[in-house]
């Protein structure tokens, strides 16, 4: 007997559930300047990030923090320091999947570092002052909220299907073997 033979009836269910993603990645350049003006830059580290999220608008902002350690050479190349700095930033994060019929009141957002932020480039300035420098970094959010999703529900309760068979569509071995596998969804 298929499940389509019964009469069906749908309910709502008020849930929790993801009711909006999204993701950016971004290089950000900024300036550090050194108490004494470099001659080489021997290195840039970016270390104790901190951050959280906030909703706001059409998406998420990401608050954080970040220290810039910058270990150059100066006095021509004969002396080294390490110049740190703790550096702000607000990242808006767009939601590319939005479920509009969740209850706004109950929106609880969060944010992961999928890349970390991390220094891909140190360069000494034009000017010869100061140290750019290029930081890569990737954020994914996610807003949960109460929504209603749409059950059906046997008339008679689960006792009617018991020991039942049910046809769901599915096809015979082999009819899949045409799918392309790097179009199908990773978090299945």
């Amino acid at each position: 007997m298929a499940i389509a033979d019964k009469q069906l009836q749908c309910r709502e269910i008020i849930t929790k559930a993801v009711c909006g993603k999204g993701r950016k990645f971004a290089t950000v350049t900024h300036t550090v300047t050194p108490p004494h003006h470099p001659t080489s830059i021997l290195g840039a580290w970016v270390i104790n990030h901190q951050y959280e999220a906030v909703r706001s608008g059409e998406g998420v902002e990401v608050l954080g923090t970040y220290d810039v350690n910058i270990w150059y050479s100066y006095d021509k190349n004969s002396q080294t320091d390490v110049a740190k700095e703790t550096l702000s930033y607000v990242e808006q994060v767009p939601l590319s999947y939005l479920d509009r019929k969740h209850r706004a009141s109950t929106e609880d957002v969060s944010a992961e570092a999928t890349q970390e932020p991390n220094c891909i480039e140190a360069n000494i300035s034009s000017n010869g002052s100061s140290v750019v420098i290029r930081v890569e970094r990737e954020f994914t959010v996610e807003m949960i909220a109460e929504t209603k999703v749409c059950v059906a529900v046997c008339q008679n309760g689960c006792d009617d299907l018991d020991g039942k068979d049910f046809e769901y569509g599915l096809s015979e071995e082999g009819e899949y073997e045409d799918l392309d596998p790097d179009l199908l969804d990773e978090e299945l």
